[in-house]
């Protein structure tokens, strides 16, 4: 049997006798740290992290990101004293701050060119032409916000009074139309559609377009414009499932139209209305209200029809007469 030994975190003293003391001996705590000691489960589980740590494949995503701070970092370091180049340069007179070239030069460029990497599949100017065109925008709007900036309170106003009046120009010659027709409409201006026995759709508006005076000819192609535009939403929900190359030649014109297999002939143009519209609505509103006066003896801003050419008790032909 091996002899016994006393244990070294304890001093166990003697007495005078030479007897052990163990009332006085002292346990001194172990130099060794608890912390340190790594458990069968810590040491499974850091083989564990270690072992998923050399079997991860990086992604091309966390390779790009580790090449660019490599890049990155080696772009942002100076070039070493001990580096061949440094020495080479140092020879000729070269010294760590400076500039290349002449001595005094103050355009000198103190460090090297950046490195722009190039992102994206596009073409080499692909990205100069987008700056181009973003800074063309950019100078537009710069431009059109200084020509506003540069614009006086008064022609501000000025320009939006002018506007306001357009408008209600505008609008108040709607109303001169609808009073015409009202005096010169014989009922036939509505925009339905007229079928005779043969069942045969026959737009009597259309015939007799040229016929409406040019007056009040826009509020009637309007109508017809809006009335077209519900047929079509109507016909196109009540179409049928066909195929578009199919033609029957037995098939009526309106049957066509509602299956989406004919094309509707473009509307005959009309230069005497379009040369009405492009006068200012104002003086469109001027010879509007000069007709009803002198054909009808009805002043638009009474709002009453005379019943004789001199119109007494009408203070005058425009609104500003009217008060």
């Amino acid at each position: 049997m091996a002899p016994f030994k006393e244990p070294q975190n304890q001093l166990v003293p003697t007495t005078e006798d030479g007897e052990d003391d163990y009332m006085s001996m002292a346990i001194v705590e172990s130099t060794v740290s608890t912390a340190q000691i790594e458990t069968s489960a810590q040491r499974h589980a850091r083989k564990k992290r270690e072992a998923e740590a050399r079997a991860h494949q990086p992604s091309k995503a966390e390779l790009a990101r580790q090449a660019e701070l490599i890049r990155d970092e080696a772009l942002n370091t100076s070039l070493p004293t001990t580096s061949k180049g440094f020495q080479m340069m140092a020879k000729l007179g070269f010294k760590a701050g400076s500039a290349l070239g002449k001595e005094g030069n103050e355009h000198a460029r103190k460090e090297p060119l950046g490195v722009v990497v190039k992102e994206g599949r596009a073409g080499v100017g692909m990205e100069g032409e987008r700056k181009r065109k973003f800074r063309e925008e950019a100078g537009d709007a710069n431009g059109s916000e200084g020509a506003k900036k540069r614009e006086t309170e008064g022609e501000f106003r000025e320009r939006q009074g002018k506007e306001r009046e357009e408008k209600r120009a505008e609008g108040l010659c709607w109303g001169a139309m609808r009073v015409l027709e009202g005096f010169e409409g014989d009922g036939s201006h509505d925009g339905s559609d007229q079928r005779n026995d043969e069942g045969e759709a026959v737009k009597v508006v259309e015939k007799r377009m040229k016929q409406i005076p040019v007056l009040w000819r826009g509020l009637i192609r309007d109508r017809l414009d809006k009335e077209r535009e519900r047929r079509m939403r109507y016909d196109l929900h009540q179409s049928l499932s066909r195929h578009a190359a199919y033609d029957d030649p037995e098939e009526e014109k309106q049957e066509r139209q509602a299956l989406g297999t004919w094309e509707e002939e473009n509307e005959e143009e009309d230069a005497e209305l379009d040369a009405f519209n492009a006068l200012d609505p104002s003086e469109r509103l001027r010879r509007m209200v000069e007709h009803l006066r002198e054909r009808w003896r009805y002043c638009f801003w009474c709002k009453f029809q005379y019943p004789d050419e001199t119109m007494e008790g009408c203070p005058g032909l425009t609104e500003d007469e009217h008060g």
